[in-house]
């Protein structure tokens, strides 16, 4: 089992250059099953996630790997794909296993998976997904653990109202839509950037995507989709807990090839914590030279709102912030799971359902603590950065679901880091 071994006390300084974006990638790579030839992805990160969905490709029949010779390029070569279901046992590794289901229904009308695993942060129902199958005139079974999809035809375009903004489903749909019959129009869709990203790279291969990234998404299908060569987005939750780290250690970095406004909502928190925050078109300017202050309340939001994704390194840097900090989670009930640990190093949070009461103090201290999930890992980092001693962070193979290196980029801003 691999730990990483942290000193705290060290101030951050230095620049980095952000990863390609986990919740871009991932959906694209699902997406590549449509083209039904060769896609080329740069910017890719190498996650553990990104390693699980081209595991994926290659069960279905597909070519998946990285250039031996450019770090981040994936070439992918769906011209051969000989199932349309997913082992259990590949479904389980990572929650965006799910997209692959709006993909091979699109291109082969067949799919045939369990439920999808990944990280225990609360209930994170499909019944959005398969509803809206069911309108594009796909029969789908629910049983023993398992969904089976058939359309004997070619889907249906239809028109979609989305009870809650999903991402998931958005997403979902979209890749169903884009081979469909007609004309797809999603309602109240979800905005995140990285559904923009997934319909450029589609559009990029041939569909007819509208507004994507705006809560009205309209889809004409096409006929067929080619191949294309594309680059992920930046990351802007890698970005956004770089900043965490550097507000709970102190100090100042520039975290260059992202996209500032999608950082907007998470670095207004930061500001009212006190610290400096200067954006040009694809930089961060960040400055934690003085103590914390507590923020009032952060509630967690779909975007453009603060993001669920960031509430737990942010917190961690708050730990020690003068005052009093409230975070109210709106969109996953099981999502403090990281706060008992935070509480073995010395924080002071109480939780209440939704709710997580933050008292500042004075000072953190090294312990031997265990990631629960993706994102409570990375604050669980942030905190071990601040503390005073040495902390041990078992269970790191949550992080490197959704961070590239993330010892080696810590290290490079002179924190006390190493992985054994």
């Amino acid at each position: 089992m691999q730990k990483l071994i942290i000193n705290g006390g060290k101030r951050l300084r230095g620049e980095i250059t952000v990863q390609g974006a986990k919740n871009a990638a991932l959906p694209i790579l699902a997406a590549s099953v449509l083209c039904g030839g060769e896609v080329v992805l740069h910017n890719c990160p190498r996650l553990s996630d990104v390693y699980s969905a081209m595991r994926i490709l290659t069960y279905l029949g597909c070519g998946a790997g990285f250039d031996g010779t450019e770090k981040n390029t994936v070439t992918v070569n769906t011209s051969v794909l000989d199932k349309y279901e997913i082992s259990d046992k590949l479904m389980r590794e990572m929650r965006s296993s799910i997209f692959f289901l709006g993909a091979l229904v699109g291109r082969t009308g067949r799919c045939r998976l369990s439920f999808p695993g990944g990280c225990d942060i609360g209930r994170r129902p499909i019944d959005i997904h398969i509803s809206a199958l069911r309108k594009m005139g796909v029969t789908v079974n629910e049983e023993y653990g398992c969904i089976d999809c058939l359309c004997e035809n070619r889907l249906k375009g239809a028109k979609i109202p989305l009870s809650f903004p999903s991402v998931g489903a958005t997403e979902n749909i979209i890749l169903a839509a884009v081979l469909a019959e007609g004309t797809t129009e999603i309602t109240n869709a979800a905005r995140e950037p990285e559904i923009a990203c997934l319909a450029e790279f589609l559009n990029r291969c041939g569909a007819d995507i509208r507004g994507a990234g705006s809560s009205t998404v309209v889809i004409n299908g096409v006929s067929s989709l080619h191949g294309c060569e594309f680059e992920i987005m930046p990351d802007r939750i890698a970005a956004a807990t770089y900043l965490a780290c550097t507000a709970a250690a102190g100090g100042e970095i520039i975290v260059k090839g992202c996209v500032p406004r999608h950082l907007d909502a998470v670095n207004a928190v930061f500001e009212q914590s006190g610290c400096s925050v200067h954006c040009t078109e694809d930089s961060v300017f960040f400055g934690a030279l003085k103590p914390l202050k507590a923020v009032d309340i952060i509630r967690t939001m779909v975007y453009p709102g603060f993001p669920t994704d960031c509430q737990a390194f942010v917190m961690a840097a708050l730990c020690r912030g003068e005052g009093t900090s409230v975070f109210v989670e709106n969109i996953f009930e099981n999502r403090y799971s990281h706060t008992e640990e935070l509480r073995r190093m010395g924080a002071d949070i109480r939780t209440e359902g939704k709710v997580a009461v933050v008292t500042g103090v004075k000072r953190l201290y090294g312990a031997k603590i265990s990631a629960p999930d993706l994102r409570g890992g990375a604050g669980l980092a942030a905190a071990a950065l601040s503390a005073e001693g040495t902390s041990e962070i078992s269970g790191v193979c949550h992080i490197d679901r959704g961070y590239e290196d993330i010892e080696g980029v810590l290290s490079s801003l002179g924190a006390d880091i190493r992985r054994i």
